[in-house]
């Protein structure tokens, strides 16, 4: 079994950080920080506590004037990559966190620090409070990062100014309008870094569910100018498909007339939590001509309140030749994660083609 993500934080780790604050920190002493870390709660603490908990300590050790610490910060980084520590390390959050918690006051030394710390691990969270406090200021210097010459401050410029950023405090005046980060997002569609358009493609499937439109014009604006674009507006475009939205199928050619499905069929009716459901189904391309088909099914789990919520899985998405039939059967693992828990009971399954849902069935999920 995998270690905790807290265990991040441990006795080695911060025995690396030690060594390069010595060398970056006047005075330093390693042995003074490590009491200070591992206090007696420290064990009990999970890993965005201990992140916190690790710039709490650190500023205890940093000068009280923000910019000096700001600069030992950008040293400590330094010494850190002549000691070989690897870029983007999860444990090191506590640097942007720092800068969150210690500079939302002094926006020009926080966003140089920004800039810097997120080409050694992701301030994407962290300029989160910048864009809340001074929104067009920072927008606006989001803008400039989108023409930096690293590919890691280009992809902050996007991700940081996501409206709908997982795990991260939720920025309301971008999901009421998104039209500032738009031009970022422009600015990036053709990005040679795959790390940086897959942030492009999120924010605008963000964009996509508070206003589709922005995202459909977007969809028509960018299509054909290369094949990096259209993978953007492909994946930026995934809940409007999962929604079977009809201004973004037929934007893709996706028409469920004359695909017909047979022989669906619930190979376990009865599934037990741990256990997998298996299905069945036929798809025949009754058209003269050939036809993209995107296939999907959808669940229906069952929520406490007896209720229904539906999750959208994709199965494929091809090209069918005339009178092409094919024969499918897949598997849904209904094993225990810990993002998401099972109700027991009555639960259905459906069949999408090209975004219409077809034949919906039950099954029963058990102990």
């Amino acid at each position: 079994m995998a270690s905790p993500l807290k265990d991040l934080y441990s006795t080695a780790f911060y025995d690396r950080l030690s060594n390069a604050l010595v060398v970056s920190i006047p005075k330093f002493d390693k042995g003074k920080f490590i009491k200070a870390v591992f206090i007696p709660e420290f064990e009990s603490k999970e890993l965005k506590e201990r992140m916190k908990h690790t710039s709490r300590v650190m500023h205890g050790f940093l000068p009280e004037n923000y910019p000096q610490s700001i600069e030992l910060i950008k040293k400590t980084i330094t010494q850190l990559r002549i000691q070989g520590i690897g870029e983007d390390g999860l444990a090191y959050m506590f640097l942007p966190d720092y800068i969150e918690t210690y500079g939302i006051n002094d926006f020009e030394n926080s966003v140089e620090a920004l800039e810097f710390v997120t080409q050694f691990v992701s301030c994407e969270f962290a300029v989160r409070p910048f864009i809340l406090k001074y929104e067009n200021q920072m927008i606006l210097k989001m803008l400039q990062w989108s023409l930096h010459e690293s590919h890691k401050v280009r992809r902050l410029a996007s991700e940081g100014s996501r409206p709908r950023l997982p795990w991260a405090m939720g920025i309301p005046f971008l999901k009421k309008d998104p039209s500032s980060i738009l031009p970022i997002l422009e600015n990036l569609k053709t990005d040679p870094s795959e790390y940086v358009r897959r942030s492009v493609a999120n924010s605008l499937n963000d964009i996509a569910k508070d206003h589709p439109q922005v995202v459909l014009n977007m969809a028509k604006n960018w299509s054909g100018l290369g094949s990096y674009t259209d993978a953007i507006i492909k994946h930026g475009s995934r809940t409007l498909l999962k929604q079977g939205h009809a201004a973004i199928l037929k934007h893709y050619g996706l028409d469920d007339k004359g695909i017909l499905l047979t022989d669906f069929k619930i190979l376990t009716p009865e599934v037990k939590i741990g256990e997998s459901l298996e299905f069945s189904f036929s798809i025949a391309n009754e058209n003269a001509t050939e036809q993209k088909v995107r296939l999907e099914y959808a669940i229906y789990y069952k929520k406490q309140n007896g209720q229904n919520t539906k999750k959208v899985y994709k199965i494929s998405e091809r090209i069918y030749p005339p009178d092409a039939a094919v024969n499918i059967i897949r598997k849904q693992k209904f094993v225990l994660i810990t993002t998401r828990k099972f109700h027991l009971g009555d639960h259905q399954l459906s069949i999408i083609i090209n975004g219409a849902e077809k034949e919906i069935s039950h099954f029963e999920l058990t102990t």
